[in-house]
């Protein structure tokens, strides 16, 4: 399992207007990319459950942590993948993608059996 820490930074927002809302931190390992089965640490509690994508491109590693919905920006995260679900996909419309990461998450709560 490689793992990544950071302090959560504002992204685009892209996520949030899908559905999926992320937390970013920055990222410069260029040989990590596309989406990962991952949990999410935060200091002084329990880890949660995410789908990451690694993008070396924009030196970012974003997650959605599954079934959370508090404000995380400015604080320290870790971030560890656990294992890749695929690859870096470009997709045609917003809908693609929405549905690509309803079965990213579907395969997150799958691997950690809810």
């Amino acid at each position: 399992m490689r793992s990544f820490a950071g302090i959560v930074q504002k992204g685009a927002r892209r996520g949030h207007a899908l559905g999926y809302p992320t937390i970013n931190i920055p990222m410069n390992d260029t040989e990590i990319s596309g989406v990962y089965i991952a949990r999410v640490y935060l200091a002084g509690e329990a880890p949660y459950m995410a789908a990451a994508f690694a993008d070396p491109e924009r030196g970012t590693l974003e997650a959605h942590i599954i079934d959370f919905s508090d404000d995380l920006y400015g604080e320290n995260v870790r971030i560890g993948l656990r294992h890749k679900i695929r690859e870096t996909k470009k997709f045609d419309s917003d809908e693609q993608l929405r549905n690509a990461i309803a079965e990213d998450v579907a395969a997150v709560r799958k691997f950690f059996s809810l």
